[in-house]
C-alpha cells in the first residue's frame, strides 16, 4: 500500500491539501484512506462530513478516520493496571477508574501512530493519506519509534530475559527485587508494535508531501523542514505551494504580495517537484471546492533517500558514507561517535543511527558539506581491519 505524509508549515491549508489529496485519488478509482490527526475536526470540515473515532466514508471510495486519543489511553492504563495489579497492591496504591482517566501529553501522537500501523496493515486500502501536525511537531512524531525502541532495548535488553530462572537468585543477593515477568512481556508487546510502525514509515512506498504558503517564511519553513526529513530517510515527492494569489491585480497590495509569491516560487521551482494551489477566494468546504484545487496526483513513489557507503580505500585509504543532507548548515551540523552508533546533529534535529558494519571497524577521519551532503570518511582501524597477504 501507498502511504502519504502531509506536513509543512503551520496554517498553510495542509488538512485541505490532504483532503483534496485523498479525494481526487478516489474519484480516480484507488481506494483510499484519510488519517486526520488534530483535536478539533478540521479533516471533516474541509471534507464536509463530521469525523471521529469510527472510520466512515467522506465520498465513494474514499474513508475518512481521526482515532479517539482518550479511548485508547483509557484501555491502555487499565491494562496496565491489571498487569501490575501484584506490585500496584504490594504499594497500596488505588486504581483510577476509566471514566476518571485523561489523556496525557503524547496520547494523541500514540494514538495515530496506532492508526497509522493498524491501516497500513489493512488490506482494505491501496492508499493511505496522513494528515500530520507542522513540520516540527510531525518530525518528532515520526521519530518516536525509533527512539522509543531504542529506549527499550537499553533499558530492558531482550537478552536479559533468558536469564529469567535466575531472576529470584539475583534479586536475593543484590537485595532488591528484579524486574517482573510482566515488565519484559510488555516491552516485548511495545517492541512488536513500534516496529511495525517504524517499518510502515521507513518502507519504499512511504513519501512525504510538504505544504507551504509562498514567502519568507514558508522557505525557512521548507528548508528546515527538508533537512529533517532527509535525516530520517524520508523522500519528499512534491512541494505544494497554496494560497497561490494571481499575480495580475489592481489592487496594489494584493500586487506586491503576488511579487512576493512568485519569487518564492521561482526560487522553489529550481529545487523541487512543485505544485501551485491557488487561492479560492475562501476556506475550501466540502469536495466540490476540495474537486477545484488542482492538487498533485499520486504516482509511483519516488526513488528512496539512499545513505551509500563508497569504497575508496584504493585512492584516498578511506571509506565515506554519504547522508544526504538538504538545506543544512555547515554551523549546525554536529557529530558524534558513540561504539557502533553515529550521533548526527542538524540544527534542531538529532538522530543516531547505527553504523553500517564495515564501519564499525574504522575510526572517524574527517567530514565535510558538499552540495547538501554531509561526507563522513572513516579509516580502517589496522586492529580490526582484515590484513592481506
Amino acid at each position: 500500500m501507498r502511504t502519504i505524509l502531509i506536513t509543512g508549515q503551520g496554517g498553510t491549508g495542509r488538512t485541505t491539501v490532504a483532503a483534496a489529496t485523498a479525494l481526487k485519488a478516489a474519484r480516480e478509482g484507488t481506494r483510499t484512506l484519510v488519517l486526520g490527526a488534530d483535536r478539533t475536526d478540521t479533516l471533516g470540515a474541509a471534507l464536509g462530513v463530521p469525523t471521529g473515532a469510527t472510520p466512515v466514508e467522506a465520498a465513494p471510495g474514499l474513508t475518512a478516520w481521526r482515532p479517539d486519543a482518550a479511548a485508547r489511553f483509557r484501555e491502555d492504563l487499565t491494562a496496565f493496571q491489571q498487569r501490575a495489579q501484584t506490585a500496584l497492591d504490594l504499594l497500596g496504591a488505588s486504581r483510577l477508574d476509566a471514566e476518571e482517566v485523561t489523556p496525557l501529553p503524547g496520547a494523541e501522537e500514540l494514538a495515530l501512530l496506532r492508526a497509522l500501523r493498524d491501516a497500513a496493515m489493512s488490506e482494505r486500502y491501496d492508499l493511505l493519506i496522513v494528515d500530520l501536525p507542522p513540520a516540527p511537531q510531525a518530525l518528532a512524531l515520526l521519530a518516536l519509534p525509533e527512539e522509543l525502541r531504542r529506549y527499550l532495548r537499553r533499558l530492558l535488553p531482550p537478552e536479559r530475559q533468558a536469564a529469567r530462572a535466575l531472576r529470584p537468585v539475583l534479586g536475593r543477593l543484590a537485595g532488591v527485587p528484579m524486574p517482573a515477568e510482566w515488565l519484559y512481556e510488555t516491552a516485548a508487546r511495545w517492541d512488536i508494535e513500534l516496529a511495525a510502525v517504524e517499518a510502515v514509515v521507513e518502507d519504499r512506498a512511504t513519501t512525504v508531501r510538504l505544504v507551504a504558503e509562498p514567502g519568507p517564511a514558508g522557505t525557512d519553513a521548507v528548508r528546515t523542514a527538508t533537512t529533517g526529513l532527509a535525516l530520517r530517510g524520508l523522500s519528499v515527492d512534491a512541494l505544494v505551494a497554496s494560497r497561490v494569489l494571481p499575480g495580475a491585480t489592481n489592487d496594489t497590495w494584493l500586487a506586491a504580495l503576488a511579487a512576493q509569491q512568485r519569487k518564492a516560487l521561482d526560487e522553489w521551482q529550481e529545487t523541487y517537484a512543485l505544485h501551485e494551489v491557488p487561492h479560492l477566494g475562501h476556506d475550501p468546504r466540502g469536495v466540490h471546492d476540495l474537486a477545484a484545487l488542482p492538487v498533485p496526483g499520486v504516482n509511483q513513489a519516488p526513488p528512496p533517500v539512499e545513505w551509500p557507503v563508497v569504497d575508496q580505500l584504493a585512492d584516498d585509504g578511506v571509506l565515506v558514507w554519504h547522508i544526504p543532507l538538504p538545506g543544512a548548515i555547515r554551523e549546525e551540523l554536529d557529530l558524534i561517535r558513540r561504539g557502533d552508533e553515529l550521533v548526527v546533529t542538524a540544527g534542531q534535529f538529532r538522530r543516531i543511527v547505527p553504523l553500517p558494519s564495515a564501519l564499525r571497524r574504522c575510526t572517524v577521519a574527517g567530514a565535510a558539506l558538499r552540495e547538501g551532503e554531509l561526507r563522513v570518511r572513516f579509516a580502517p582501524d589496522p586492529d580490526l581491519w582484515p590484513r592481506t597477504r
